[in-house]
């Protein structure tokens, strides 16, 4: 690889994030942790305390601005694997475990934490502490009693809860995280229409998909929660509604977006006054009448005015459709799956080998080592690469902040002032750089272990030794020989996506007719008769529920695909070849995320153009998902020419003629991506 490709590689690795900076979420965990430690103080139980303030910290790791039910969620369920973990612990020092048992423990807990880890995000944060606790449960001093150390982890997050509940539910709607996510994404709609046409139109657009997954994230099941409160019921509904409206909006102006049609700057500006009017608890918003000449132009047009109706209270007929109720069968059928297995072979593989080298040689705090690798090996984080070295450097960096610290004072109070501090910078250096999360860490745990009375300065430096001990065992047993290539991430990912894009197709080019359409093959209405009331306005419950099906389907793909760039985005900060192959699919991706565009604008053209869909074109693209979907399980990403690293598909610099399919096009570019080379 090129010497300038290795800098850019170089630069992708230590570049950190900019992330707000969430100060409710800082004052939170910095409270969360200093009154356990104080209460511990008080009381002349400091054992306790610390367990409490790690429990405290295990739920800051959790903690995040949503409504408090998915909050309690969240950090229950990451929680409560902790306390599991920490009682398993704590039994097997309890019980004198010899090195062997012991081992065998931990390697069995690490399958279980692996397994769980691949079941999505919430699955990993629950393993990752799963391990980590039973880790340290079994080397940190036993409080009195010895069963005490879990259900005061228990405590201390009850606590971390407790302080979050005023936030929670918010007595102003501009302090909602449901109302603010849905400002957020508004302003990325406006932001996507005002870069219509231009080179920043794709950027807008990825913005705009991720500020719509954090908000469908945040708003509860309509068919699948029950409320007793009427009020309650009605503030979700109205919730649900606005989201839905958005949605709508978002699937028009990608349409717009994949036809390089710009809209006029006062219909640009229409969401970010539906933001503002969404801050302030509604209100009347005005859609300019600006005669919109193309069926995706329309598409917008009413999609606007739905969302305007939602934000002042009215009801408005909604082309998208709720979130499906959950799965029962869903987490068993993951956790049982071939990569959550694999990935718990894998850690249980690192665990083994960390404990037959703690067993051998003589560490001070042998819990150290698998504690590290937990940490390094949670697979959500990114580059394992990249995460050990981090870890690494972070905690050389960590060690001498806190010997530098312990010069100073070694004044109990003033630790507990240390550690507070050290875990309110948690949140915002989780977000900026897992380095920069090790570096707050590292001194949060080794002060931790200082007021136990579990260390001196002196034993502060061998945790650097363990951390690259740990970092070796990872990088030898858990990524050279399970190698992090795209077919292990980004290949199963974009299979997904490629599904779910055809079923999105399916429903869109399903022949439908509506009272008053008169439709029959060959015959299109021009554009500038199609506004049909009877189409727009008042669909019947048969069209209805196509279309919510439609818009609902097209918001799975593009979840989808937002996940598979953030797989390639990972695997591009990975060091050669890796780096190289996740840069060969980068195409792959752009064409998917392109293709949902065009059947967005197909859609439209169905809808308010009269289009029927043409067979032929359809299948055309049919052939081309089912070669990609191939390609992907082959792991066989789309030829490039000789000499360069990427596939270069030219794609259109002028609108598209709104008289022609958008359908076809679509077809012609994803042919030309499998065709090149």
């Amino acid at each position: 690889m090129p010497s300038s490709d290795a800098a850019s590689w170089w630069a992708r690795a230590v570049r950190p994030e900019r992330p707000p900076l969430p100060l409710a979420l800082m004052v939170r965990a910095a409270v969360g942790m200093a009154v356990p430690l104080a209460a511990g103080l008080l009381l002349h139980r400091l054992d306790l305390g610390v367990f409490a303030g790690l429990g405290a910290m295990h739920a800051t790791m959790n903690d995040r601005a949503e409504p408090s039910r998915l909050r309690a969620a969240r950090i229950g369920t990451a929680v409560l694997a902790s306390a599991l973990g920490m009682l398993v612990g704590t039994a097997l020092q309890r019980a004198d475990a010899n090195g062997l048992a012991l081992g065998a423990a931990l390697t069995s807990t690490a399958f279980v934490s692996g397994a769980l880890s691949a079941t999505g995000p919430r699955g990993s944060a629950a393993g990752m502490l799963l391990l980590v606790s039973a880790a340290l449960g079994s080397g940190m001093p036993l409080p009195h009693p010895w069963w005490a150390a879990a259900p005061m982890m228990l405590v201390g997050a009850a606590f971390v809860v407790l302080l979050g509940l005023p936030a929670g539910v918010p007595s102003r709607p501009a302090a909602d995280p449901r109302v603010r996510a849905l400002a957020a994404a508004y302003d990325a709609l406006g932001r996507t229409l005002a870069d219509l046409g231009t080179s920043r139109a794709a950027g807008s657009r990825q913005v705009l998909t991720a500020r719509l997954n954090q908000l469908q994230d945040l708003l509860p099941n309509r068919t699948g929660t029950r409320t007793r409160s009427r009020n309650r019921n009605q503030h979700q509904t109205r919730s649900q509604d606005q989201y839905e409206a958005a949605l709508a909006a978002t699937e028009a102006a990608t349409g717009l977006l994949w036809a390089r049609r710009a809209v006029p700057s006062e219909v640009a500006a229409v969401p970010h006054r539906l933001a503002a009017a969404v801050r302030q608890g509604g209100g009347e918003v005005a859609v300019p009448d600006w005669q919109p000449d193309t069926p995706s132009r329309q598409a917008l047009d009413v999609a606007l005015r739905a969302a305007a109706d939602t934000v002042a209270g009215r009801e408005a007929r909604l082309g998208t459709a709720p979130v499906p109720p959950p799965d029962p069968w869903r987490l068993r059928v993951r956790l049982l799956s071939r990569g959550s297995v694999r990935y718990g072979l894998r850690v249980a593989l690192c665990i083994a080998v960390g404990s037959a080298v703690t067993a051998n040689f003589p560490l001070s705090k042998s819990y150290w080592v698998p504690m590290t690798i937990a940490f390094v090996l949670k697979p959500d984080l990114g580059s394992v690469f990249l995460r050990a070295v981090s870890r690494s450097l972070g905690t050389v960096l960590g060690v001498a902040v806190t010997a530098a610290l312990l010069v100073l004072t070694t004044e109990e109070w003033a630790l507990t002032a240390i550690a507070a501090l050290c875990v309110a910078l948690l949140p915002y250096a989780t977000a900026a750089h897992y380095g920069l999360n090790t570096v707050a860490m590292t001194p949060m745990a080794l002060v931790l272990l200082q007021l136990g009375g579990q260390s001196s300065a002196a034993e502060f430096w061998p945790r650097v030794l363990d951390t690259v001990l740990a970092s070796a065992i990872v990088l030898l047993f858990g990524y050279l020989l399970w190698p992090e290539r795209p077919r292990h991430r980004i290949e199963p990912r974009l299979v997904d996506a490629t599904g779910a894009l055809r079923a999105y197709l399916d429903a869109v080019t399903a022949t439908r007719t509506r009272p008053g359409d008169n439709l029959s093959p060959g015959n299109d209405r021009s554009p500038e008769n199609s506004r049909s009331p009877e189409i727009s306005q008042s669909p019947d419950s048969s069209t209805g529920r196509t279309d919510r099906v439609e818009v609902w389907l097209r918001r799975t793909a593009y979840r989808s695909l937002a996940e598979a760039r953030q797989e390639v985005r990972q695997g591009l900060a990975e060091p050669p070849p890796t780096g190289r192959l996740a840069e060969q699919w980068l195409p792959a991706t752009a064409a998917l995320e392109r293709l949902g565009g065009a059947v967005a604008a197909f859609a439209a053209q169905i809808r308010y153009g009269g289009r029927v869909p043409d067979p032929d074109e359809v299948d055309r693209v049919r052939r081309a998902l089912a070669e990609l979907t191939v390609a992907a399980r082959a792991h066989r990403p789309p030829s490039a020419p000789t000499g360069s690293t990427t596939v270069s598909v030219d794609r259109p610099t002028e609108p598209h003629d709104p008289t022609r399919s958008a359908l076809g096009r679509a077809a012609d570019e994803l042919e030309a991506l499998l065709t090149n080379g």
